[in-house]
């Protein structure tokens, strides 16, 4: 007996899914020839909006897990794309800022969007907006059914 509401091309959360690994798999190559991986993308995204910034900045601008995003400084701390040092105010802080080879790096990847674009040419610009504040309500969403988990979770 098969039940409609479990059949996987049901499934919204399937289709998402798919389309974050095929993502993924796209942005591949045009990393690759920069050196970063998508994470490490996101977060100089960020910085390249931005530097000087707490980590916990970062974590709420990418959203990026805390755990994962310390693995990621790590490595573009080490590939010399930025510089961890404590905030001057709170020495339990500590602030990302972007190096010169990390500023210098944006060059080299401000084709990147327009490559990506140019691949879902076939779909309308508005389209493509609309569809991106749809899925902001539905992570919208999903955060407040979260928060609302965590908010009833007792200690065991």
């Amino acid at each position: 007996m098969a039940y409609d509401e479990l059949k996987l091309e049901n499934q919204l959360c399937h289709r998402f899914y798919v389309i974050a690994n095929a993502f993924a798999r796209f942005y591949r190559p045009l990393l690759e020839r920069i050196d970063l991986t998508y994470p490490q993308y996101l977060v100089m995204m960020a910085l390249w909006e931005k530097s000087d910034v707490a980590v916990s900045q970062l974590v709420q601008k990418t959203q990026i897990d805390a755990g994962a995003m310390t693995l990621i400084l790590r490595k573009l701390v080490s590939k010399g794309y930025v510089t961890l040092h404590a905030d001057e105010s709170d020495r339990r802080v500590r602030r990302v800022v972007l190096s010169r080879e990390g500023e210098a790096l944006q060059n080299d990847a401000r084709r990147i969007p327009e490559q990506a674009r140019c691949h879902v040419s076939a779909i309308p610009m508005e389209e493509l907006v609309a569809l991106a504040h749809t899925m902001d309500k539905i992570r919208g969403e999903l955060q407040s059914a979260i928060d609302r988990d965590d908010e009833g979770a007792t200690p065991n």
